[in-house]
């Protein structure tokens, strides 16, 4: 199998391989603990992104939204099995993979070994065990669904979105994956994204804000006059929680991005990478929250978490520059846009529960731009790398929200969205008859009302007349209509 990964280890940590005192065995041994150990860290966040939106939407959907990461973690690693890690590394001609590597196996040389072969020599050469790299890979795709599932929630049906899921980690993270990491033409470009502030943020964030649009905005966020209702999370110190999971499975995603342990050269790289994703996200908090004080005189939770989170996006892109000063400042940078943006994306009506769009897109797109400005990128090929991930992303996953919507329906609909998306609510709730017939639960409410009026309760008493009233209403109405139509046949 042809393998184009190490296109992204820069030509200096080659050579310090090359000349570590370490044998190509043992290299071989730490590269591949470096895939696992920071493919598990990664894998962790998706705890983190679960308990962040969990925190951050109402009580009502908790379940729901659990249930939404759990599937997307799930579909992501069993497309990219299918279909995903073939598209995005085997083969690249330049625009994609092939599917020549579908169904994704061990390599042979590897399995021999497994069967006692004496072939360690030929295996170590290759640098790194190909499923320890699969898995790494993997998780890298499953973040960027996750990132469109926070922006969603509280409105989008359970399945469309699963459909959506197997569509985003099976083709459209794995097309661009391709045209970066899989050594197509953007990296032939010089595009330079060191984990993914581009290729894995701002491509879940054009999703995002794709779906958002298509989904519109949840029941009374926005009134008719412009007029923005802030929907509070039903447990912030969840979302808290889940921030700092993100936070410490980012070592892992950014560190483990360097690709080799195999010489001392590499353990000082990742050393300095995890050095400045701390710092970064240390930047974005404080940013964050000082300019929450400067424009709501006081210090929000949600934008600082989200300050957090933008922190460690913008420095995704560039975690391996040596200065921490910069590194902090890109993070800084990262929280004040995100802060800002979250206000704009209000005013334009797309609502994100969770403020994925700000803390992704908006912080991934800047990260990317900074590795041109502080970094060795080039800037106006860094802006094309940005530019393609939007061109791919905005047209393949309206094609898919609007599919999806035309045929089994995208949105909850009002009931299910009023009373929450848990599953233990059935449709027999919410899809109820014309209303309740016999005598006694009229009778037990009209004695309510008795109660309500002998305690000068009359706005109570007044509520549940009314609900007696339009029970009524909804029975002549269906026996008019049964009427109307049975004139009509005669």
């Amino acid at each position: 199998m042809k393998k184009i990964l190490l296109f992204l280890i820069p030509s200096l940590l080659v050579s310090g391989m090359a000349s570590a005192e370490v044998s190509a065995e043992t290299a071989f041994v730490f590269n591949t603990f470096l895939f696992i150990f920071g493919g598990i860290l990664v894998m962790f966040m998706a705890l983190g992104f679960a308990m962040l939106e969990a925190g951050f939407v109402r009580k009502k959907n908790t379940s729901a939204i659990l249930l939404k990461n759990i599937a997307l973690y799930s579909i992501a690693g069993i497309m990219f099995y299918l279909v995903g890690y073939s598209l995005m590394y085997v083969d690249v001609s330049g625009w994609i993979g092939s599917l020549g590597g579908a169904f994704y196996n061990p390599s042979s040389d590897e399995l021999a070994l497994l069967d006692g072969a004496d072939n360690v020599a030929a295996i170590a050469d290759t640098g790194y065990s190909v499923a320890s790299d699969w898995f790494f890979q993997m998780v890298f795709c499953a973040t960027a669904i996750s990132i469109v599932s926070g922006a969603c929630a509280e409105r989008i049906k359970v399945w469309p979105f699963m459909i959506f899921a197997a569509i985003m980690t099976g083709i459209i993270y794995p097309i661009y994956g391709s045209w970066t990491w899989g050594g197509g033409w953007l990296a032939e470009m010089g595009f330079s994204d060191f984990a993914g502030s581009t290729i894995v943020h701002s491509v879940g964030g054009w999703a995002a804000v794709v779906g958002c649009l298509i989904l519109g905005p949840r029941a009374g966020k926005y009134s008719k006059d412009g007029k923005i209702s802030p929907i509070a999370g039903a447990n912030m110190p969840l979302a808290a929680l889940g921030t700092f999971i993100l936070w410490f499975g980012w070592f892992g995603f950014n560190g483990g991005s360097q690709l080799a342990l195999g010489s001392a050269l590499d353990a000082v790289a990742i050393s300095i990478v995890v050095v400045n994703t701390n710092i970064a996200a240390c930047g974005g908090v404080v940013a964050a929250i000082i300019l929450s004080q400067i424009m709501y005189k006081k210090i929000d939770l949600s934008i600082a978490l989200n300050g957090a989170i933008a922190g460690l996006v913008a420095i995704t892109a560039g975690p391996d520059l040596t200065n921490h000063f910069t590194s902090m400042i890109i993070g800084a940078i990262g929280g004040i846009v995100c802060t800002i943006a979250i206000p704009m994306l209000d005013k334009m009506k797309i609502d994100d529960v969770v403020g994925a769009i700000s803390a992704h897109l908006v912080a991934g797109i800047w990260g990317t731009l900074a590795v041109g400005i502080f970094g060795g990128g080039d800037l106006m090929v860094q802006i094309v790398g940005i530019l393609a991930a939007a061109v791919l992303v905005v047209p393949l996953s309206a094609i898919g929200f609007y599919i999806l919507k035309a045929t089994i329906g995208l949105r909850v609909n009002e009931e299910t969205e009023a009373v929450g998306l848990d599953k233990r609510i059935g449709n027999k709730f919410l899809k109820s008859s014309i209303g309740f017939g016999g005598s006694c639960f009229k009778k037990d409410i009209l004695n309510l009302v008795y109660i309500a009026r002998s305690y000068g309760l009359d706005d109570v008493a007044a509520y549940w007349e009314s609900v007696v009233e339009i029970n009524s209403y909804q029975t002549l109405r269906l026996a008019n209509k049964v009427l109307e139509l049975s004139l009509i046949h005669i």
